[in-house]
């Protein structure tokens, strides 16, 4: 859901994959129901060895990064050409020597309220996780109710529950701040100024850790800024791919 304005633009051009991780895409799981972030990024390598793929440009959103950031620790980097991180910190939970997760101050007690908060109501609590951040706006048309929560809301109630908290205890638990300076292929970065979760440091701070990173901030976007400006994304995304160019985006 999070890729369809884009896919029809992309497709056109390139083979274009856009996979549900486990527990996702109304697929509740019959074996292995209580999977992590490594088993998710088994399932990239997997699904790249099906598809006879050797190489691919990889884009990575929200869950997605972390994801990918730790397909990346197990598996390097010989299976992407090119890699896209968007809107996500590589650790979410704040303590005193990293204050560039979730709010800025989404330490170990606030990340295990927030666990049960998931446990009794989990779509409710993702909806309160994403509004009630750094986007006030957000917040407002949260307590409106307006038609594109409802719509979150109806997409989170596909995914299963047990699965999703599952991982999202092994995505709490990671820290990916020493895989991003191993990370050697052209890789964008893909940030909003108006992120429910993260401030412009934090994608600063990934950007200084990448060798061969691409900043690009969209100005007043939230956690989605490839959907805010999907054609500004699309284009940047081709750029990478089609020159390599590695010279920084100013916000």
């Amino acid at each position: 859901m999070a890729f369809s304005p884009l896919v029809e633009q992309l497709s056109k051009t390139y083979q274009v994959l856009r996979p549900d991780a486990r527990g996702h895409g109304g697929h509740a799981l019959s074996a292995n129901p209580a999977p992590d972030v490594k088993r998710l990024a088994r399932d990239i390598i997997n699904l790249l060895d099906h598809q006879k793929l050797d190489c691919v440009a990889a884009v990575g959103h929200s869950m997605g990064a972390l994801t990918l950031w730790q397909c990346l620790r197990d598996f390097g980097s010989a299976r992407f050409s090119h890699l896209v991180f968007i809107d996500q910190s590589p650790k979410l939970v704040t303590d005193a020597s990293w204050s560039g997760g979730i709010y800025g101050d989404f330490d170990s007690a606030r990340s295990q309220q927030l666990i049960e908060d998931l446990e009794r109501d989990f779509v409710e609590a993702v909806l309160r996780l994403v509004a009630f951040g750094l986007n006030n706006k957000a917040r407002a048309s949260y307590l409106r109710n307006s038609s594109g929560w409802r719509l979150m809301r109806e997409s989170l109630q596909t995914i299963h529950p047990a699965s999703a908290i599952a991982i999202w205890k092994s995505l709490v638990a990671a820290d990916y701040r020493d895989v991003l300076p191993k990370i050697d292929v052209p890789t964008l970065l893909t940030y909003g100024t108006c992120s429910n979760f993260y401030t412009t440091e934090t994608a600063r701070f990934v950007s200084s850790q990448i060798p061969q990173a691409r900043l690009s901030f969209y100005e007043g976007a939230d956690h989605g800024p490839h959907l805010a400006q999907p054609e500004r994304f699309v284009s940047e995304l081709r750029a990478l791919i089609e020159s390599g160019q590695t010279e920084p985006i100013s916000p």
